[in-house]
């Protein structure tokens, strides 16, 4: 079997794709071209499909005369490869910028709920890291 490969390596088709299959949970090639932005045709999003299962991103089974796709690996362990890559490239590897980052971008957004489970994670990263 292929290596599995990150996200970040995937073409912009291959990444609407693999979310189509995120939001889904599982989808046959019909569905996944009913729900892409200006979709290509059938062929392609099965030759797609097929190219995405040779990466080790998605798996298929039989039901009836159809093949059902769904992705290998949970949206969350699939994406940590990615979310590495963007911290190394544009925060010099720092959480710290990420984070202030982020929290610059939706700061209007965050409610007293989202700042409390923020403030939890951070502190049981410190009991962790001791």
């Amino acid at each position: 079997m292929a290596a599995k490969k990150a996200l970040s390596s995937l073409s912009r088709r291959e990444r609407q794709i693999m979310e189509v299959l995120y939001r889904e949970g599982r989808a046959t090639a019909s569905e996944v071209l009913e729900r892409l932005p200006d979709p290509p045709g059938y062929s392609a999003v099965r030759a797609l499909l097929r190219i995405l299962e040779d990466k080790g991103q998605v798996r298929h089974a039989a039901d009836g005369n159809r093949y059902v796709y769904e992705p290998r690996l949970s949206r969350d362990r699939a994406g940590r490869p990615a979310l590495a890559g963007v911290l190394e490239t544009f925060f010099d590897g720092s959480a710290e910028k990420a984070v202030a980052a982020l929290l610059d971008l939706s700061r209007h957004e965050l409610t007293d709920a989202d700042l409390d489970r923020l403030s939890d994670l951070i502190e049981q990263a410190r009991l962790e890291g001791r």
